[in-house]
């Protein structure tokens, strides 16, 4: 689904990313860890259009992807959340979910002008997949409430229903859980889940190293912007040079 070779990226002349290779299987659950700075989110940015590599290759569905700007990437079929909350608060909790079919809106003015029968029509389909959303996240009583007032694992659990309702072809996920207790961690937990079983493709970065080694189904540590390891759950946890750069520490972070 995705491969990435050999990319790198410079901030002022420091590496942030070296010389990253690895792939993400279609249907399976992939997950991205290392310590805190190892380049995680850089590589989700650099993947999502929001930077360009220094160099390298990222290839979606053999399509190379690296270069072109993040709206173009996203209408290819690759949908993110973000490590630090992206809503619209003054918008509604619906609203804030149909943000995420904006692709597939259309894009004719004159046609939204004129309010032909067949965009009225989309805009009720569209819609009806909003509140399909809605319900699969247990957001329905809360569809017209302003998203900004909302608990903040009530705000990630919105940002996770607005990057599955485009029914994309890989999701991205920066740190799903991150401030979420326990419960709300297993809820979220069951919804990728359910994402894995329905045949998504899913990159997962994140803090929660009990929660990675139970769902993933590979995992690739970073470690000062270099990969460091790539393999199952269980082939991780005994590579000595992730031992050593990361889950041998007393925290539990990555």
């Amino acid at each position: 689904m995705l491969q990435l070779n050999r990319v790198s990226k410079n901030f002022g002349g420091l590496p942030a990313l070296s010389d990253v290779s690895f792939a993400v299987p279609k249907g399976q659950l992939t997950a991205l860890i290392g310590p805190n700075g190892a380049g995680k989110s850089t590589m989700i940015n650099c993947m999502t259009g929001v930077l360009t590599p220094s160099s390298g290759e990222i290839e979606f569905q053999q399509q190379p992807i690296a270069h072109l700007p993040a709206f173009k990437i996203s209408r290819l079929g690759i949908s993110r959340t973000f490590q630090n909350l992206k809503i619209f608060p003054r918008l509604t909790v619906l609203e804030n979910i149909l943000t995420g079919l904006t692709c597939e809106g259309g894009e004719s003015m004159v046609m939204a002008m004129l309010r032909l029968p067949y965009l009225r029509h989309r805009e009720r389909q569209l819609k009806l997949r909003a509140l399909e959303a809605l319900d699969r996240f247990g957001l329905t009583d809360k569809a017209d409430w302003p998203a900004g007032v909302l608990a903040y694992g009530d705000k990630k659990r919105v940002e996770l229903a607005r990057a599955t309702v485009g029914r994309p072809k890989l999701i991205l996920l920066d740190e799903p859980v991150a401030g979420l207790n326990g419960e709300e961690t297993e809820a979220v937990a069951e919804q990728l889940r359910l994402l894995r079983s329905a045949g998504h493709t899913m990159l997962l970065v994140e803090h929660d190293m009990a929660l990675v080694m139970e769902i993933a189904d590979q995992v690739v540590v970073l470690d000062s912007g270099k990969c460091i390891a790539t393999g199952t759950p269980d082939e991780v946890c005994r590579n000595p040079l992730v031992l050593e750069a990361y889950l041998g520490r007393s925290d539990a972070t990555a």
